[in-house]
């Protein structure tokens, strides 16, 4: 139906910066909200971003905000997350998700998740 794959985790230094991308393919047009979720080993699924496809509309966790911005570029189905100022608080796996309601902030009513990439953020 919708298939989502992440790229671009990596291995970063404190106070560096990352930007993830989500390809969306399949039957793009029925998502309504992409997110950006991450989980460490042990851990639950934890929001970190999400936008409306308009491009309108974003919400950030807390503990993001004002270091991570969420965007997206419908005419090539993508998203993105560009993470700047990155704390060893960081590391995770991060996952591209997407859902066809209107939920931003809760992970299992997302519809559709990627294969998560790694982000390693080095003290």
């Amino acid at each position: 139906q919708v298939q989502l794959v992440e790229s671009g985790g990596g291995l970063v230094q404190a106070g560096g910066s990352l930007r993830l991308s989500c390809a969306a393919s399949g039957r793009t047009f029925s998502m309504h909200i992409m997110g950006w979720f991450r989980q460490v080993r042990g851990k639950e699924r934890e929001f970190v971003a999400a936008i409306n496809w308009s491009g309108d509309t974003t919400y950030y966790a807390n503990s993001v905000k004002g270091r991570f911005t969420i965007s997206n570029d419908n005419a090539k189905n993508m998203v993105y997350l560009q993470m700047n100022s990155l704390k060893p608080e960081d590391t995770a796996v991060y996952y591209c998700a997407a859902n066809e309601g209107g939920s931003y902030y809760t992970s299992a009513l997302y519809d559709y998740w990627g294969q998560g990439t790694q982000v390693t953020v080095s003290s």
